[in-house]
């Protein structure tokens, strides 16, 4: 399968940012992430860029999260709780790049945003959603693996503490119409007027004083992310369990996972 990739257009002060892997959901693969770190770092210097847009190819979803067939590797190794600390590092500094950007950022959701895509579109200021489209992070059905600490407070800080544990003790998928209505979403739109209504909104923010802007998102992130606590412990022991390595076999073999809770 193809790795895919995440191209950057830029014309007129707007950047468009696509994930392209429509047959994979667009699931992210470690060649993608580092697409994503380096296009950040290209938006980070060009002054002309006014907004940046997020969007998957294909229309079925954003990012469905990180290809699992990596986490094979990981089920293999003796190390696999380091693997599992320098994997969730580099999906941190990856999310960091995308909230430091100096322009706002919209994620336009069409379909899937779940595990990594979710993180994805929480990190951008504004998010433009189909009514077919589901958040969630339902790792605690799927592999038994977890969030770093950063994530959990970039998701807890726009959804609120009592929607990320359903998202992720229950495993819960949450439906466009409820992410609009605890304003995680700036809107629904039809397949049919995506289009339109997000060159609105870009017409909107690319109108107003861009300092402002930049130094308010930036003021967010650092509320956000002031004063994390250490978590490389917990996430060792999640991707170093049993129970993650049971995860994979089970998600590749297309089989129900059978937990032991080690």
């Amino acid at each position: 399968m193809s790795e895919g990739t995440v191209s950057l257009f830029v014309q007129g002060g707007l950047a468009s940012v696509v994930f392209d892997r429509p047959q994979a959901r667009n699931a992210m693969t470690w060649a993608m992430y580092g697409q994503l770190g380096q296009i950040c770092d290209t938006l980070q210097a060009d002054a002309s860029v006014r907004v940046v847009t997020f969007r998957g190819a294909g229309g079925e979803a954003f990012v469905a999260g990180t290809d699992i067939e990596q986490f094979k590797a990981f089920g293999s190794s003796r190390d696999s709780g380091e693997d599992g600390v320098a994997y969730e590092r580099q999906i941190d500094q990856c999310i960091q790049k995308l909230e430091s950007l100096p322009m706002p950022s919209v994620a336009v959701v069409e379909g899937w945003a779940i595990g990594g895509g979710l993180a994805i579109a929480t990190a951008c200021d504004f998010r433009i959603a189909t009514p077919a489209s589901r958040f969630g992070v339902p790792i605690a059905k799927t592999l038994g693996n977890c969030l770093s600490v950063a994530n959990l407070a970039r998701l807890s800080a726009v959804w609120g503490m009592p929607r990320v544990k359903r998202m992720l003790l229950l495993a819960e998928i949450i439906s466009a119409d409820e992410a609009l209505a605890c304003g995680f979403l700036l809107q629904l739109s039809e397949a049919g007027e995506v289009d339109a209504d997000l060159a609105r909104l870009c017409e909107r923010l690319g109108a107003l004083a861009p300092v402002t802007q930049s130094v308010t998102r930036e003021g967010l992130r650092r509320i956000t992310a002031q004063g994390l606590p250490a978590d490389e412990d917990l996430v060792r022991r999640c991707y170093g369990s049993a129970d993650f390595r049971e995860g994979v076999d089970a998600f590749v073999a297309k089989r129900s996972p059978a937990w032991k809770g080690a």
